[in-house]
């Protein structure tokens, strides 16, 4: 727990609860448009999520344009695309709907918007200027937290890895977190989304930069996820089971925002930038081998994981009651089908050299996890996942 000066940052304003979509109306009203952008992907646009968002905005007799070409793994042509299509139009606010893909493009198109120029200008941290037009994101699964981080990730298909655009000016200016849109989240994208935000609630927790207050976020975060998301799972219309989840993406997004990600997420990147898989799997398949590695490292934070993921560690040594938290992620995530070896995913070893040498690159996120890791350290934990 670091004791030393500390900012927190999220959202300004935040809406959660069951059918707190309403509010958007007020919200919107309060940011005075004259014209809107909406941004979502195909699926949302066809599904009741997007309907609800219509008929919100209906009321408020603002225009509004739709842009629905976003892909399930964002890339740089859908950031170009996206861009080139809204380009010609004159928008007061941008709203995002839909899971971290929408929202990390509604992020970033809001920025360029305003700030004009080249995409690739704004690539890295705190590379963009000034702030962008008005934002409301609003996910529809319990998953990525983007509704409250600086972060937005785009895949560059060429490279075959994974670019980040990281400042306080996507920040969103609200994000509505309404619960009655992810009740029909299918079973895999609810195991994977949920396996993504407990990744961000539970490397947050452990990470070098983290404070009490970010803390705080990450073990509720935890709590909830561990809590809820085999109920999620098993029977998508659990409200209770619902609006849980999407407090701990929340959670884990305000924690990830000022204490960030670690060695999971530079691990997992490789594995979508080179094969195409989702976020969500790429976390989730990597999530339990680097805690186990970093479990030595964070005894008695992980003893704390461990019992908020509900383990009864009573009588046991620190050792072995940090230990308890690694059995418990491996467990969820076979509760919930996630795969659990690279190979379930098609992933020949012979890319391991390959993908140690991608992931040693994401120095911001290795720097800050609390146990250092080597290139070598690297290769056996993707070949003990292999």
């Amino acid at each position: 727990m670091g004791i030393g000066p500390s900012l927190f940052r999220t959202s300004k304003r935040i809406h959660t609860g069951m059918g707190c979509l309403a509010n958007l109306a007020d919200e919107i009203i309060r940011m005075s448009p004259k014209k809107i952008l909406v941004i979502t992907d195909p699926v949302v646009k066809k599904a009741g999520p997007f309907d609800r968002l219509e008929a919100v905005l209906e009321k408020t007799a603002l225009g509004f344009e739709v842009f629905e070409g976003i892909d399930i793994e964002p890339t740089l042509e859908t950031l170009e695309g996206c861009l080139k299509s809204v380009g010609h139009g004159k928008f007061d606010a941008v709203i995002g709907l839909g899971g971290g893909s929408s929202i990390d493009i509604a992020k970033i198109t809001a920025a360029i918007l305003t700030n004009g120029g080249p995409y690739q200008n704004y690539m890295g941290i705190e590379k963009i200027p000034k702030p962008g037009l008005p934002m409301v994101m609003i996910p529809t699964t319990a998953g990525t937290g983007a509704e409250a981080t600086p972060n937005a990730l785009v895949i560059d298909k060429k490279e075959r890895v994974k670019k980040s655009f990281v400042s306080s000016y996507l920040i969103p200016d609200v994000a509505i977190v309404d619960p009655e849109l992810t009740t029909s989240l299918p079973q895999n994208v609810t195991a994977a989304t949920g396996m993504d935000a407990l990744t961000h609630c539970l490397e947050s927790f452990i990470s070098l930069r983290a404070t009490p207050v970010t803390e705080l976020f990450s073990l509720e975060g935890i709590r909830c996820i561990s809590g809820s998301l085999r109920e999620a799972y098993t029977n998508g219309g659990n409200t209770e089971a619902r609006y849980a989840m999407t407090l701990g993406s929340l959670y884990g997004g305000m924690a990830l925002t000022n204490a960030g990600t670690v060695a999971v997420h530079a691990l997992a990147y490789p594995i979508g930038g080179r094969f195409g898989v989702s976020h969500g799997i790429s976390n989730a398949i990597m999530l339990p081998y680097v805690m186990k590695f970093n479990c030595l490292s964070s005894l008695s934070k992980f003893k704390l994981i461990a019992e908020a993921m509900g383990e009864d560690v009573f009588g046991l040594s620190q050792r072995e009651a940090a230990f308890k938290a690694v059995d418990a992620i491996f467990q969820l995530a076979e509760d919930v089908k996630i795969p659990l070896h690279l190979k379930d995913l098609s992933i020949p070893e012979s890319v391991i050299p390959e993908m140690a040498a991608d992931a040693m690159k994401w120095t911001r996120l290795l720097v800050s996890n609390p146990r250092q890791m080597t290139l070598e350290e690297v290769a056996a934990i993707y070949r003990e996942a292999a």
